[in-house]
Parts: structure tokens; C-alpha cells; sequence
């Protein structure tokens, strides 16, 4: 009876403690993003104080004036979102019926893109940019948008495989097995049950890639020359001098309105994955 009546008592000390782990890790995460808003907004008196504080004392928009003024952002924005668009939509794409295959027949194949998964993961960016750049080269693709995604789809289609031959593993078979057993052919098996149990890791693998093309920094800059063509991260950078001294405040200003994207992305898709998995744990 004791040990009844002293069992709430314990998990109670221990739900407080994770929940106040839980946001001391929130608050680790959120602390760069709030530093990020509140020195965008911040003019250049506060910005060279020695005691900075957290909530600007008169807030203004110059830095973001400024930004605009200075670089192309509206430019390579557009450039970034082509590029981690386009290589979101073909890495899902080309991903989607491979890891299907992949996770429906076991055996060699399947340990095979196991091990292509870990291999590729392997090699940094720098061992494989010069073979990468005159192959792009030979192929007439340097200083293009086409090339880079092509670059992006290579590199997160390993991931991108991984990722949704996990959730294939997660849609029960026998849905497809009842299925046939009704009379569906495979096509339609595939599209009217396998396919909406599969959207909410469809569209997470999508936001994988899209956040990883977006957010890349080290393909871009090698292969894109043009300013016409650099993506946002690479422009970023402009805001850096000759010796490494940052232009702070209009660096924060315009790295603020480059993580908008991925939140909004984030965002409107974390709704859409939420409501497909209770949707798929209905049908189910």
C-alpha cells in the first residue's frame, strides 16, 4: 500500500524536472533567433555599447533600409527559394518509389541503400568539391542554378531515401494485401491507400530538403561566380569586410529575414503532418 500511495508522489518531482529540462533546451534553441531580432532592430548607438540590452530602447528599421540598400537580397532570395524548391521537389520525387522498393523487398538491395545512406554521409563537403566542380564543368553547368540543384538533389537524396524508408516500414502491409483482396490493381492500391498514409513523411522529407538547400552555404559559393546568380547565405556574407569586420547591424537585419522563410515553411507544414497523421491513424 505504500508503495501505491508514494508512486504519484515520485513521478511528480520527476514530470517537473523534465518539463523544466524542456525549457531550459527551448530557451537554448531560442536564445540565438531572439539575439538575432533584437539586434536587427537595434541602431548603431546600442549596437556599439558595451552592455548591449535585450529589448532595444528605440527601435528602428535603418538596419533593414540599409540592408537592402547595400546588397541584392530580393535577388538572391528568389535564387535560393529556385534552388531549395526545385531540389525538395525532385529529391521527394525520385526518393519516394526508391525507398517504396527499398522497404517492400528486403534483402540485398535493401542493405545496399543502408549502406549508401552511411557512405555518402561520410565524405565532407571539401573532399568531394573539386571532382563535383569539373564534372559540372564538363557538363557546362558552373555558374548555374540548374547545376547547383543538381548538386542539392545528390547530396540530400541518400537522406531524403532513409528518411521515407522508414515511414514505408511504418504503413502496415496488410492494408495493401486487403486491398488486393478487394480487387484493387497495384496502382490504385498505391494511390488511394499506401500514398496518404505516406504524405506526412512525403512532406517532412520534403521540408528536410528545402530547409537543407536553403540554409547551404559551401556548394553555392563555389560554383556560383555571378552576383546575379549567389544564393541568400553566400550574399550574406557580403556584410563581412576585408578583414572579417562585421557590419552588425544590417548583418542581423537581413539573416532575420532569412530564416523567415524556413519558419513559414516549417510552420504551414507542421499543421498539414499533423492533421495527415491523424487522418492515416483513421483510416488505419
Amino acid at each position: 500500500m505504500s508503495g501505491v500511495r508514494t508512486g504519484p508522489r515520485a513521478r511528480g518531482p520527476a514530470r517537473a524536472g523534465q518539463y523544466l529540462a524542456l525549457l531550459g533546451y527551448l530557451a537554448f534553441l531560442a536564445f540565438p533567433f531572439l539575439w538575432l531580432v533584437s539586434t536587427a532592430f537595434k541602431p548603431a548607438r546600442e549596437l556599439a555599447s558595451l552592455h548591449p540590452a535585450w529589448i532595444p530602447d528605440e527601435p528602428t528599421l535603418a538596419n533593414f533600409r540599409q540592408a537592402f540598400g547595400e546588397q541584392p537580397l530580393l535577388g538572391a532570395a528568389a535564387n535560393s527559394l529556385v534552388a531549395a524548391a526545385s531540389a525538395a521537389l525532385i529529391a521527394v520525387v525520385v526518393a519516394t518509389p526508391m525507398a517504396y522498393v527499398t522497404a517492400r523487398r528486403r534483402g540485398r538491395l535493401s542493405a545496399a541503400a543502408g549502406a549508401w545512406v552511411v557512405v555518402s554521409q561520410a565524405f565532407p563537403f571539401v573532399l568531394v568539391i573539386i571532382p563535383l566542380f569539373l564534372v559540372l564543368k564538363n557538363l557546362h553547368l558552373i555558374n548555374t542554378l540548374s547545376g547547383l540543384v543538381m548538386v542539392y538533389v545528390v547530396w540530400s537524396l541518400p537522406f531524403a531515401l532513409w528518411m521515407l524508408m522508414g515511414y514505408v516500414r511504418a504503413v502496415p502491409a496488410e492494408l495493401e494485401e486487403a486491398a488486393a483482396v478487394d480487387g484493387a490493381g497495384r496502382l490504385r492500391t498505391l494511390l488511394s491507400v499506401t500514398a496518404p498514409l505516406l504524405a506526412p513523411g512525403i512532406a517532412a522529407t520534403a521540408l528536410f530538403a528545402f530547409i537543407t538547400a536553403w540554409n547551404e552555404f559551401f556548394f553555392a559559393l563555389v560554383l556560383l561566380k555571378t552576383p546575379e546568380k549567389q544564393t541568400l547565405p553566400v550574399v550574406l556574407t557580403h556584410f563581412l569586410g576585408a578583414e572579417g569586420v562585421a557590419d552588425l547591424g544590417p548583418l542581423a537585419a537581413a539573416a532575420f529575414l532569412a530564416t523567415l522563410p524556413s519558419l513559414v515553411v516549417f510552420a504551414l507544414i507542421q499543421k498539414w503532418i499533423t492533421g495527415g497523421m491523424l487522418a492515416g491513424a483513421v483510416k488505419s
